[in-house]
């Protein structure tokens, strides 16, 4: 077996890129099991009378499940390994999906979405926490980009699946369906993953290259791993959780508004126009990670290399600004591209920073700790952006104005914090927190 400590088999070439491999699927997974209902609502909105109000009510029930979850799953894969906590978070959602079928109304419906919602809230930072357990620093970035890029993937794949299995066997099959790829996924996971000091397929070469950087032997890491109220008292932890709740809304600013806007300024919905910017995102992500680790083996230091793709990004969504000006659809696509490709590297390196800053004890809590903060901002946002356009009606082409300067400035004023809070202070030297 691939990871039990008694094979005597050979060592499999580049194994952390496997590992990685594993979160990007997990990843993918993740993401169609949750857009299962968001595909289906226009037909189980008919089936059961749902109005647009209840249907919000399910995805508010999912979203703040979510945004607690991830705090505390994250704090408990900390305590229980990543090995374990993943094999809990992907058990749970996929019972979750699979057991969906019993749902007979809105309110158990919306239960259902409240236990998936908490148990997808792991997947961020336990994936997180497993980059900083496999991965040199040089390298985190882009295994950071690859096992999130997952979430993109997984999105395309949804319809296919679940619009298939729909109108072939009806809705019940189509949530049953991604359930069951993630017990397909728990097989492989459990005989796969352990950590490079324990895994009997990994080359000496390999591992040596990964703990000689994890463990920094100028740092004193034997002292009590803080809690809670002990990371929120570093810079570093609230600089993770700026660049994650100022950016994040953004994102969903697009993602969920995007066609709204275009409209709102008397544009044609053109499918090409509408999935551009999301390409370009997938490609920001990569270039993110590639990008500050290619900084890194260049000799910057792991520092400088990951804040120069903060500044890029905070500096790129501004682009998002201009778009107020014009009313040339492709113009407006060019714009929104190149801030979402912006967004994404900036991204990146939010979901890399648990992993650069914090020892692998409390990669996952501060993970988590971003995610809640992220989730509660993008909540607040979203509210913000409807009560703001429809009160701005009048205004016509202009009603989004406004919330589009915004969206373009707060990752801008998110880069700045980041610079000023992202530093090595006197808790680096303690060995709470890593050399940056």
């Amino acid at each position: 077996m691939i990871g039990d400590k008694s094979s005597t088999r050979r060592p499999l070439r580049h194994l952390r890129w496997w590992i990685a491999a594993l979160l990007f699927a997990s990843t993918v997974i993740n993401y169609i099991d949750r857009q299962t209902l968001s595909l289906l609502a226009p037909y189980l909105k008919q089936d059961y009378h749902w109005t647009n109000t209840d249907y919000a009510m399910l995805v508010i029930a999912f979203r703040v499940a979510y945004t607690i979850g991830q705090t505390l799953f994250g704090r408990l894969m900390d305590r229980i390994g990543t090995r374990r906590g993943l094999t809990l978070s992907v058990l749970w959602y996929s019972l979750v999906s699979v057991f969906t079928p019993l749902a007979r109304g809105l309110y158990s419906f919306a239960s259902f979405r409240f236990l998936l919602g908490a148990g997808e809230s792991a997947n961020w930072p336990g994936a997180t926490k497993a980059v900083s357990e496999w991965f040199p620093k040089r390298e985190r970035g882009l295994a950071t980009a690859l096992f999130d890029s997952g979430s993109s993937v997984g999105a395309a794949i949804a319809p296919f699946l679940v619009l298939t299995a729909y109108f072939r066997w009806g809705w019940r099959p189509a949530f049953i369906l991604p359930g069951l790829l993630g017990f397909l996924w728990l097989i492989v996971w459990r005989r796969a993953y352990h950590t490079p000091q324990q895994h009997s397929r990994i080359s000496e070469a390999e591992r040596q290259m990964i703990l000689a950087d994890i463990y920094d032997p100028g740092v004193k890491t034997n002292g009590p791993k803080p809690g809670w109220a002990a990371l929120l008292t570093l810079p570093q932890t609230w600089g993770t959780i700026v660049a994650k709740a100022l950016t994040d809304p953004v994102w969903f600013f697009v993602t969920d508004w995007f066609s709204i806007y275009l409209v709102a300024k008397g544009l044609p919905l053109k499918k090409l126009a509408l999935w551009v910017p999301f390409i370009s995102s997938d490609l920001g992500n990569f270039f993110g990670g590639a990008a500050s680790d290619y900084l890194i083996k260049r000799g910057w230091s792991l520092g400088a290399a990951r804040k120069a793709l903060v500044v890029f990004g905070g500096f790129g969504v501004l682009l998002l600004i201009p778009t107020v000006l014009t009313f040339n659809l492709w113009a407006i696509v060019l714009l929104f591209s190149l801030a979402t490709f912006s967004y994404a590297a900036f991204s990146t390196i939010a979901n890399v920073l648990p992993a650069d800053l914090f020892f692998s004890e409390s990669v996952a809590s501060v993970s988590g700790m971003s995610g809640t903060a992220a989730g509660i901002g993008t909540i607040i946002a979203s509210g913000l952006i409807g009560y703001s356009s429809d009160a701005r009606q009048a205004a016509a082409a202009h009603s989004f104005d406004p919330i589009v300067i915004v969206a373009g400035m707060v990752p801008f004023v998110a880069m700045i914090l980041v610079l000023a809070l992202v530093r090595n202070t006197r808790a680096t030297e303690q060995g709470l927190v890593r050399r940056i």
